[in-house]
């Protein structure tokens, strides 16, 4: 897996975020109170859905978006911050269910998402700390060779170079004695999420969006020819909604889209962030400060902050449970990639909860003539996020191909049951990171 993870807010750790730490919110949007009428609702204030009600109200539709919490209270602010090209998949499930031009077509629009990132930024001239640079590794020769296979074909079949190191030399890329094999690429690379995300939130009010915060809503259901979103204190009718709640929907509002619940499962993820290092020092750990990702199933992924602190993420969660004694697990972790780091201080750890679907692959579709929902980013959500927002808005106001392509992905629900589908996974997961451990 070459993917960093998208992290939702765990009440354990929900004061702690370096993001949160580093930006000051505007206050809180007021509450929806009484009924108000809208072209479209969207439900959630994270990335693809501040992206659709900002690429809906650009194309002069009426705009109503519902958060249950603060915008860029989950996924969106709490993540990793790298915004990475391709799929959480990788492109095979795409080549088998769609074909190998349908693929190429999710594949272009996989560099669109990253390049519609930077345009929203330029544009809407949000200051998020963006870098450009890549680098994945892989700490074993049996890692190295699924890397080169991984990356080979993405380059035979896709165009998508990389540069390789290999042996030694990979010091001169990251200085760690952990990795055999480097690959840099300049296309993906890493921001601040949260500023992003506010940044968003900024552009689609910008636009004409109506954004009520603490608004979580219990229930959505046809009303007429639409929709009728409820919440506690009032309803959105609107003639479309666009759900992008992801893991929050069965937590802020069970009645949301029940029957797409089972295809996703929260997978807990989590982040450490050191002192501020001095210069030279943070400076000589990445080349080219780029963003890095392992390919372990369960993978460490870290990068340089503005103000030179390693922000180091991994040591997931299949449980719902914060992991005993993880700052000190953490720590080793990140010892254990950078032991030039022993005996730096750690100011900050937070985490929460990525999105995944069984295969990793994005699960988009609708629910009748009237509700779209976007789900199950997996971990590649940074980018591809902002696409999705852009395709559902491309559906209901003009043209459907590209959002119906992706939405031919088919998903089969977390075997297990409601109750017995998290410790199936979790011991799955455990499986695979005994392997992992030992090398094979």
């Amino acid at each position: 897996m070459l993917r960093p993870s998208l992290l939702r807010s765990d009440t354990q750790l929900n004061t702690d975020s370096y993001y949160e730490a580093s930006v000051t919110r505007p206050p809180a949007q007021p509450l929806l109170q009484g009924t108000v009428r809208a072209d479209v609702v969207v439900i959630g204030g994270g990335y693809a859905g501040l992206s659709a009600a900002l690429e809906l109200a650009e194309r002069g539709r009426r705009v109503v978006l519902l958060e249950a919490e603060r915008v860029g209270a989950g996924a969106s602010g709490r993540n990793g911050g790298q915004a990475i090209v391709g799929y959480a998949c990788g492109m095979g499930p795409l080549e088998a269910q769609l074909g190998a031009e349908g693929a190429r077509q999710a594949w272009a629009m996989s560099l669109e998402a990253v390049r519609l990132l930077d345009e929203r930024i330029a544009r809407h001239g949000i200051d998020c700390d963006r870098v450009h640079g890549y680098l994945y590794v892989a700490d074993s020769p049996r890692k190295a060779r699924a890397l080169h296979a991984e990356l080979d074909a993405l380059q035979r079949d896709y165009g998508f170079a990389v540069e390789w190191t290999e042996g030694p030399a990979v010091r001169e890329r990251i200085d760690s004695p952990r990795y055999v094999t480097a690959a840099y690429e300049a296309v993906s690379g890493h921001l601040h999420p949260l500023k992003y995300a506010l940044g968003l939130a900024r552009a689609a009010q910008a636009a004409g969006v109506t954004l009520h915060e603490h608004s979580p809503v219990r229930r959505l259901r046809p009303h007429g020819a639409g929709v009728r979103a409820e919440t506690d204190a009032g309803a959105v009718e609107a003639d479309f909604a666009v759900v992008a709640g992801n893991c929050t929907l069965a937590e802020h509002g069970p009645g949301v889209l029940r029957a797409i619940h089972p295809r996703i499962m929260p997978v807990g993820t989590y982040i450490l962030a050191t002192e501020p290092l001095p210069r030279a020092l943070a400076a000589s750990l990445i080349r080219d400060n780029a963003a890095v990702c392992d390919n372990n199933v369960v993978l460490d992924y870290f990068r340089l902050s503005a103000d030179d602190r390693l922000l180091f993420g991994g040591r997931v969660s299949y449980t719902t449970m914060t992991p005993p004694r993880l700052r000190e697990t953490m720590q080793r972790r990140l010892v254990r990639v950078f032991p030039q780091l022993a005996g730096v201080r750690s100011t900050h750890l937070w985490g929460g909860f990525v999105d995944i679907t069984m295969n990793r692959a994005p699960d988009f579709g609708r629910v009748g003539e009237r509700v779209y929902y976007l789900q199950g980013f997996s971990g590649h959500g940074v980018a591809l996020t902002g696409l999705a927002g852009r395709l559902v808005a491309e559906a209901i106001t003009a043209q459907s191909e590209r959002f119906d392509l992706l939405a031919r992905l088919r998903h089969r629900a977390f075997p297990g049951g409601p109750w017995l589908r998290t410790p199936l996974l979790a011991l799955g997961m455990a499986w695979y990171r005994w392997r992992d451990a030992l090398g094979f």
